[in-house]
């Protein structure tokens, strides 16, 4: 006969199925579901041999589970995001970031899926689906509607789904979502193991930037001072110093020196997913940056035309009102919204027939210093780049060769001229 465990205890128990046996080891109540938890384990054969090794097996679980060397839990993928997101710390815009990943791309194909049974296969087919199709069709054409229910597709206008794939910069962002969930459930004893680890994503494709030529910055800088003065000096400071447009929400008058010709980059504003804050900058840190002659003449009339604002709205004038505010809701105390730049800025280069954003002239004033000939270190402390100048050299690489070959050329005219062979 077998020897079996006590069966008052109710910890573990060898079971028959069919020619083979089944090691039951109960693992505890699931600390999230509060759903008793078991391991189970498979032998081949039901002789004499396949009890032993049978009753092996338990007694490796057991000493498994008082050890609490595994705590196995049904807990889900989708619950284990939701508890991930509750104590990670993040800001509250890459919150809001995550949530959206989760809730449109996550747990609609894995969220119901245990967090046991997420494996790096698993993912890596979820990642290459993504690739394929951000609806993850299975492949056949069908009809994307729009309304439900017996309706008329033309009127309506269903179209034929084509499939979109995600970049894979955001399927990145997605894995990376599932992995610091996971890992957060390790650390919690939910799981002995993160797949995410293991599983490949997709190549991070290299950083392309398209800035506005010499000629087109003009024609944007003549077009925005056409608009207005206080556009124009917006679009003229971004062009100028590559400032972030959440930076330039946030700019305060008592952050800039006309006097020294200095600007000081402390916050940035965000308006995103119903959240409205004044946080620190990208990347934590406050850096200054040197303004040209033109630049501060520009931000001392600006500074003007904010003080009689201020004195026709019987506000007095401080260091802590916004340099650029609403357009249809102006302000001194109300800071303009990063999608409203964005959007107009849009528009206006549209109507001049430039492809192109407002990030686009933070790339045009740092391929423009470096093709200068300006350093390196210099042109990521004006942009804010961590890493001494790692991720410009990554992103501008191109620019960067263009420079120093011009460094080169300069250097061989300094060079003595050789002498002609007799």
């Amino acid at each position: 006969m077998p020897v079996l465990p006590d069966e008052s205890r109710q910890r573990g128990r060898i079971e028959q199925r069919g020619s083979n046996l089944r090691v039951v080891v109960y693992a505890g109540d699931d600390p999230v579901t509060g759903k008793r938890s078991y391991l189970r384990e498979s032998v081949k054969g039901n002789d004499k041999a396949a009890y032993k090794r049978a009753n092996t097996v338990l007694t490796r679980l057991l000493a498994q589970v008082e050890k609490q060397r595994v705590t196995e839990t049904s807990i889900s993928l989708g619950e284990v995001l939701e508890e991930w997101l509750k104590v990670a710390e993040m800001e509250d815009s890459t919150r809001a970031g995550y949530r959206g990943y989760i809730e449109r791309n996550i747990r609609p194909a894995l969220g119901a899926l245990a967090a046991r049974k997420v494996t790096a296969r698993v993912l890596e087919s979820f990642n290459a689906e993504l690739r394929r199709c951000r609806e993850r069709c299975d492949g056949k054409p069908y009809i994307a509607h729009k309304a439900t229910g017996l309706h008329d597709c033309l009127s309506v206008g269903c179209k034929p789904h084509v499939c979109k794939p995600l970049a894979a910069s955001t399927v990145r962002q997605i894995h990376a979502v599932i992995s610091g969930a996971m890992a957060a459930a390790v650390r919690w004893e939910w799981l002995d193991d993160n797949p995410a680890r293991k599983a490949h994503r997709p190549r991070q494709s290299p950083s392309q930037p398209d800035p506005p030529s010499a000629a087109e910055a003009a024609l944007l800088i003549e077009a925005a001072f056409e608009v207005d003065d206080d556009w124009g000096t917006l679009v003229w400071l971004v062009m100028t110093t590559g400032m972030r447009r959440g930076e330039v929400c946030a700019l305060r008058w008592d952050h800039i020196d006309l006097d020294l010709g200095v600007l000081e980059i402390r916050q940035s504003y965000i308006d995103r997913g119903g959240i409205k804050k004044i946080k620190d900058t990208k990347t934590h840190q406050m850096r200054r940056i040197a303004l040209d002659t033109e630049t501060v003449v520009l931000l001392g009339e600006l500074r003007q035309r904010c003080i009689q604002r201020c004195a026709a709205l019987n506000i007095e004038f401080t260091g802590d009102l916004y340099v650029f505010v609403g357009v249809r809701k102006p302000h001194p105390r109300v800071p303009c919204k990063p999608d409203s730049i964005s959007g107009r800025y849009k528009y206006m280069a549209t109507k001049l027939g430039i492809e192109t954003h407002i990030h686009e002239l933070r790339h045009y004033s740092a391929t423009e210093l470096l093709t200068a000939g300006v350093d390196l270190r210099t042109v990521a402390g004006r942009l804010g780049h961590g890493g001494g100048g790692a991720t410009t050299l990554r992103v501008y690489a191109a620019w960067v060769a263009g420079a120093d070959r011009k460094a080169a050329e300069i250097l061989a005219s300094r060079m003595p001229k050789r002498r002609p062979k007799p």
